[in-house]
């Protein structure tokens, strides 16, 4: 009757067009745009005096219950908070305006700082067969599920912590001489994490630590526009040569792999296990709140062919959900909304469990996966990184691939999360925000947990007439020796379906000087001159190698570039100015002492039609970052 009651009010209201009375609430809907018109993702919308919040998507839309008393603040880094009140008003609309005085406080003393409390929730609606399958949860294998009491979740601002955050440390690419150095091989890296994590920093206003930087993270996080495959192999390859923007003494290399695309109906049965950690740890609005509605994301997609576990681990670990059908979505979103936070963290146990029900419900010629939710302090049992590191090794040989998607802030342990996902034939991400949760889980679905090739290694030989010395720009992680590229036995990185993975060189051509190249002795016993007969007119030739995801046996493609460096493309910019915005962020000498308004040029040349929006999100985050090196450079963006 309640229910009814409720109802008929919200319809009477919807009719007449007038929120509703004080006592009473209504959801209210808009779009934000910035002043230029355009949609602002990820603006904070906050009902004031309350923790009652929620964000802008992708499309600049936001919807959050209010009453005609209340007054709706949206917040954004950098620009002016809008203070509304609701009133008869179920539609509002609002245009944010840049703060440049907030900006250049933020450059100044904000770093290390949150300048502004964060209040999110997410809103999902539940049917009734959800309510009544929910209503039956209880206790399973020793882990307590408690109901939900209702489906809106509000949470307070995340607690101020000693940032504990860990990294692995970076040690970037230098220039090498082809003569002493002919092959460059390395591991593909289609994580996305690294440019998430800094996105959620520099909205915060934090200190971006330098290895928290993964230069091939950020610029892969961006789809770009490679041809699909059209052989038997599952991925095409792109080459690019160009003058390198902020060295005019310098070539930029592009390469470029896009993996096939599959239609979800396409792709096999999936043996998915949940593996989430409800650690006291993860007691944070970003966190478990967050993850539980991102894992919701997935659920909605699963097939009736589809099953899912899911094991939670704290001070022990236990199964929630035995294996479940896709078609069965209430009973898993149930399980999902119970769960809680508490207690120490004992991961390696944790995964010892999810592998081994992943393992009891194998599906042969099946997509079988865990995927591991935490924000990584693994802190009871083994949980230093090479314990870690052992025990995934240990369960990479049973079929079994391994998501990692890392969430939270103040003590997330990045370092921790990469290996557990390189070492077990796996991805990365880190999940900011719901938008974020929707990249991965919705537009990505496929890349995200269906792999279509494995251990792919990429090497790269450079003609010694035609370059003198070359930097592989990031993946300094991923490096391996000349010798690993043919040994079937040495692990490399995986690729999913419609991923692209992209790297960029920057090399010095013959007869031409650098400050980064230093001097060498002339050799005694190698043979320093170019044999002219035998080279060709190719700058360099790509040589790739992979596996199919049940393979053993690997399978190599080679491709040479050939041409005279050209102009940049809409695609070949935007990737240059990712490049470039991380070497200013690492403060890398090979940044040729160029400023943010370059990365602006770049990344507005290269913005293109950007449907989803990301790479206008990139500029903004740009121009926050650079402050008052922004100002001027913003007429050039249009």
């Amino acid at each position: 009757m309640k229910a009814l009651f409720s109802l008929l009010v919200l319809l009477v209201a919807l009719g007449g067009g007038e929120a509703p009375t004080p006592t009473t609430t209504a959801e209210i809907t808009g779009i934000v745009t910035d002043s230029d018109g355009l949609p602002l993702p990820g603006v904070n919308v906050v009902v004031k005096g309350t923790t009652e919040g929620t964000q802008t998507d992708f499309d600049g839309m936001y919807s959050i219950q209010a009453a005609t008393s209340d007054i709706l603040v949206f917040t954004y880094l950098g620009m002016k908070a809008q203070k509304i009140k609701v009133g008869k008003n179920l539609v509002i609309n609002v245009q944010m305006q840049e703060d440049s005085t907030a900006l250049e406080e933020v450059v100044v003393v904000g770093y290390g700082v949150q300048k502004r409390k964060m209040a999110t929730g997410a809103v999902t609606s539940v049917s009734a067969e959800y309510d009544a399958v929910r209503n039956l949860q209880g206790k399973a294998s020793g882990v307590n599920v408690t109901p939900a009491n209702g489906y809106t979740y509000h949470h307070a601002p995340p607690p101020q912590v000693q940032n504990n955050e860990s990294y692995e440390e970076i040690n970037e690419n230098r220039f090498k001489r082809v003569m002493l150095n002919p092959l460059s091989t390395f591991s593909i890296d289609v994580d996305r994490a690294a440019y998430s994590n800094i996105r959620r920093m520099i909205n915060a206003g934090q200190t971006i630590p330098e290895d928290a930087v993964k230069i091939e993270e950020m610029i892969n996080y961006f789809a770009y526009d490679y041809p699909q495959p059209t052989g038997e192999d599952p991925f095409s390859i792109t080459t690019n040569l160009a003058v390198t923007p902020w060295n005019p003494n310098t070539r930029l290399v592009r390469i470029g792999l896009q993996g096939k695309a599959f239609d979800q109906e396409e792709l096999p049965a999936s043996n998915l296990t949940f593996l989430i950690d409800v650690s006291g740890s993860m007691n944070s609005s970003n966190k478990l709140p967050l993850l539980k509605s991102a894992f919701k994301l997935l659920v909605n997609q699963l097939r009736p062919q589809d099953r899912v576990s899911i094991v939670v681990y704290a001070g022990a670990a236990g199964t929630v959900l035995p294996p479940t059908r896709g078609n069965r979505k209430a009973e898993i979103l149930a399980a999902l909304d119970g769960l809680q936070a508490g207690g120490s963290t004992a991961g390696g146990a944790g995964i010892e469990l999810a592998y081994s029900l992943a393992r009891k419900h194998f599906i042969n010629g099946g997509n079988n996966r865990v995927i591991l939710a935490t924000d990584g302090d693994f802190n009871v049992g083994a949980s230093s990184d090479k314990a870690m590191e052992d025990l995934i090794v240990a369960k990479r040989e049973s079929g079994i691939f391994l998501s990692v998607l890392g969430f939270g802030m103040g003590n997330y342990k990045d370092s921790k999360l990469e290996t557990l996902a390189d070492k077990g034939n796996g991805n990365h991400a880190y999940i900011d925000t719901m938008q974020e949760a929707q990249k991965v889980f919705g537009e990505e679905f496929g890349g995200t947990l269906f792999t279509i090739a494995k251990d792919v290694k990429i090497q790269v030989e450079f003609n010694p007439a035609k370059v003198k010395a070359y930097r592989l720009i990031g993946y300094e992680n991923r490096l391996l020796a000349a010798e690993d590229f043919m040994d079937d036995t040495k692990d490399a990185g995986e690729l999913g379906s419609n991923h692209s993975v992209t790297a960029l060189y920057e090399v010095l051509p013959v007869g031409t000087e650098s400050p980064f190249l230093k001097p060498i002795p002339d050799r005694s016993y190698t043979e320093v001159a170019v044999d002219k007969k035998n080279s060709d007119s190719s700058w360099f030739t790509v040589r790739f190698r992979y596996k199919k995801p049940d393979g053993k046996k690997s399978k190599e493609l080679v491709q040479k570039h050939l041409g005279e460096p050209e102009g940049l493309s809409e695609d070949f910019s935007f990737a240059a100015s990712l490049a470039l915005f991380g070497m200013q962020l690492r403060d890398s000498e090979f940044a040729n002492n160029s400023d943010v308004k370059q990365v602006i040029a770049l990344a507005s040349a290269g913005k293109g039609a950007d449907p989803e929006g990301y790479r206008g999100e990139f500029l903004r985050l740009v121009r926050t970052h650079g402050g008052n090196d922004t100002a001027a450079a913003q007429g050039s963006e249009e």
